[in-house]
Order: structure tokens, then C-alpha cells, then sequence
């Protein structure tokens, strides 16, 4: 639908104007967050809002800061860097949710001090906007791995990452004809042979690889069926611990579920499961979350050992947790410490990524 803005504001704040841009503040725990966010809503021509909005990401500091380019704004959608509501109900990402290694040096961006880097992204072709009404956008980036120039990290007290967000931008939209984005799912077309081998199917794989995947496929059988059976006996060890935090009903309860969808998912063997060997880029796999069950697997899966920390296998069991229809995590943090962390100060996101899980599954080194 094309959607004319009624009015934009951003929370907290009545400005004037149809456009008003959203600038955050940064809060108590991360004041000395370095990166000022500002975001604004997009129009043609009579305040129409086609879905776009500019995101400014500008370095306050006397220091230079390094990032992962993936930490800055992109229409690609190969991280989920917005959440967005829809009269208090949240909109589903659907762009590309990517397991990622450590960043070389040619996956970080530099910004200035007093730099400004400005994107406009098209948020129709990752999120659904073709509804009236109340649509709410905030920009947040988890900074794991970013630092200063003295090589000081970008950290909360607590160990965590500081966020580089924005404050919400808040927009009425009003519905009256199609949006002019490109949805990504357009996109998402499997290419090149397919073939099913025991069960699963494979697209674009050559013999070699269809016979590795094959092997990771087995394996993060096992995983998820050790796994699901530990939290089914309701054992509470250092191996529950480490990964998902201090022990409470609630949570214990989530985790046992989440792994039995994973395992039921991963059970599957009759051609619902596609591994697409389609992905050229430096990361393990992605997944859309909402398209069960195609896991793309990248560059770094095939140099992965198939089973222990960052596996083949193990990867798997990340990317099934991903689907809407399983799980429905999110990748707030990537590797063992940063998970471990957060499994420390943050459980309910702990149980919310899609690493914990894997690093639960693979159980390396072995924890009871």
C-alpha cells in the first residue's frame, strides 16, 4: 500500500512538522557511548512516506571508532538492526538472520571523530508496513567487537556490548495504495540443482558437499536429541547454567521447548529440510526466519570441523533455532564468551540466542 503519514512525532517529544527526526539520548549505563543515532522518516512528494527512512550515525567522540560494517544501517537486511511495532504489536523481521565469526579486518568500517555516516534504508522490503496505523521504529545495534581508537572496547559495566540506537521514531501511516518496495522474500529464490539425498534437499551443492552437509545434518540430530533429552530429565548442571543463566521455572521451561521444536524440526526427512550451498560470504549460514526449512550455508561452514565449538553440526542447530516456527531466536551476541556473558547478566536474551543454543548443543568442552 502507498502510505501517506498522518502524523509523525518522536516519543516523548511532540515536534512540529510532518517529519520529525528521532534523535537518542544515550542513557546512564552507556553515557559514554561514543555514536549518536538519528533517524528520520523518508517522503515523496505531499508528505507521502514510502517506507524509507534516513538513519545518521555520527562518532561524538575525539577518537576514532571501528565497527563491523554489518553494525551500520543497510538495505541489504543481513542483521536485524530495527525493531518495529504496529500499534504495540511487533513487526516480524524478514531479512536474512547470519551466524558470523570473528570480523577480519576488512569487515570493519572507521568513523572519524565528529564523522557522520548517513544511509537511507527501505524498510518495506525487510518488515511488512502495508497496514494503517501506529507503526513505532527504533534502530539498535548490539556494538560487539567495536572499539575506540586506544583499542578500548565498547562495553557496558557488565561486560556487554553497548547498543548504538536511536530513540523511537513514531509514524501514523495511513494505508491507501500499494507500498513501492521490493519485499526481500522476491528474493529468496533457491538457484541451481536440487537434489533430495536421505531425506534432505539439497540446492546448488556439488557431490562433496552434499555428502558433508549430510554428515552436519546427523550430527545435529544428536545435538538437538542430547539436548532435549537433558532438559526433558530437568537437570539443572553447569551445562544449563553456563549457557542460559541462573536457574528459574519460567526459563528452564523455555529452554526445554525450544529444544524440542529444534529436534522435532530437525527430525524431519522427507525433503522439508533444504540446505542451499548457494552462499558465497565470509559468515557460516543464514536463515529468513520465516521461511522453514532452508538454511544457507557459507564459506566458513565448510571450514568448520563437523562437530564441537562453531561445527558444522552446531551450526545447524543455530540456524533451525531461527525459524519463527521453531524457536524464533534472535543473534543478540556471537561466540562462546560473549554468549557466556550474557547468559550471566542477560538470561532471558540468553535464551533469545541463537549461539547460546548452539554452544548448549555442542557442549564443548563436555558439562553435566
Amino acid at each position: 500500500m502507498k502510505l501517506r503519514i498522518v502524523h509523525v512525532v518522536s516519543v516523548g517529544a511532540v515536534l512540529s512538522g510532518a517529519i520529525a527526526a528521532a534523535v537518542a539520548t544515550p542513557p546512564s549505563a552507556t553515557q559514554n557511548n561514543p555514536l549518536r543515532i538519528g533517524m528520520v522518516a523518508v517522503t515523496g512528494n505531499a508528505d507521502d512516506f514510502l517506507g524509507a527512512v534516513e538513519v545518521s550515525v555520527t562518532n561524538t567522540s575525539k577518537k576514532a571508532v571501528r565497527l563491523p560494517k554489518w553494525q551500520l544501517p543497510s538495505d541489504e537486511f543481513d542483521a536485524k538492526l530495527f525493531s518495529i511495532s504496529y500499534n504495540g504489536e511487533a513487526v516480524a523481521y524478514e531479512g536474512k538472520m547470519v551466524k558470523r565469526g570473528l570480523p577480519s579486518a576488512a569487515d570493519f568500517a572507521i568513523l572519524q571523530p565528529g564523522e557522520t555516516v548517513r544511509r537511507i534504508v527501505d524498510l518495506s522490503a525487510g518488515y511488512d508496513l502495508s497496514r494503517t496505523g501506529q507503526y513505532v521504529v527504533t534502530f539498535r545495534a548490539p556494538l560487539q567487537h567495536a572499539s575506540t581508537s586506544d583499542r578500548v572496547m565498547l562495553h557496558q559495566a557488565n561486560g556487554l556490548p553497548m547498543s548504538a540506537q536511536s530513540a523511537p521514531l513514531q509514524l501514523w501511516v495511513d494505508g491507501i495504495d500499494q507500498l513501492g518496495g521490493t519485499k526481500v522474500a522476491a528474493a529468496k529464490k533457491p538457484v541451481g540443482p536440487t537434489a533430495v539425498v536421505n531425506g534432505v534437499n539439497y540446492v546448488g551443492c556439488t557431490t562433496a558437499r552434499t555428502s558433508s552437509a549430510g554428515q552436519a545434518v546427523v550430527q545435529a540430530r544428536a545435538y538437538s536429541e542430547n539436548a532435549k533429552g537433558y532438559l526433558n530429565a530437568g537437570t539443572v548442571g553447569p551445562r544449563y547454567t553456563t549457557w542460559f543463566g541462573a536457574y528459574t521455572a519460567s526459563r528452564y521451561s523455555t529452554a526445554r521447548s525450544h529444544f524440542q521444536a529444534i529436534d522435532a524440526a530437525l527430525d524431519q526427512n522427507n525433503g522439508q529440510i533444504t540446505i542451499n550451498c548457494g552462499c558465497t560470504s565470509s559468515a557460516y549460514a543464514y536463515v529468513y526466519a520465516n521461511q522453514p526449512y532452508q538454511i544457507y550455508v557459507c564459506n566458513a561452514f565448510w571450514n568448520a570441523p563437523l562437530t564441537g565449538t562453531d561445527s558444522k553440526a552446531g551450526t545447524l542447530v543455530h540456524e533451525m533455532s531461527h525459524f519463527t516456527v521453531v524457536a524464533g531466536t534472535d543473534d543478540h551476541a556471537y561466540g562462546q564468551a560473549a554468549a557466556k556473558n550474557l547468559a550471566t547478566s542477560n538470561p532471558t536474551n540468553a535464551l533469545d540466542n541463537a549461539d547460546n543454543h548452539e554452544y548448549f548443543a555442542e557442549n564443548t568442552p563436555f558439562q553435566n
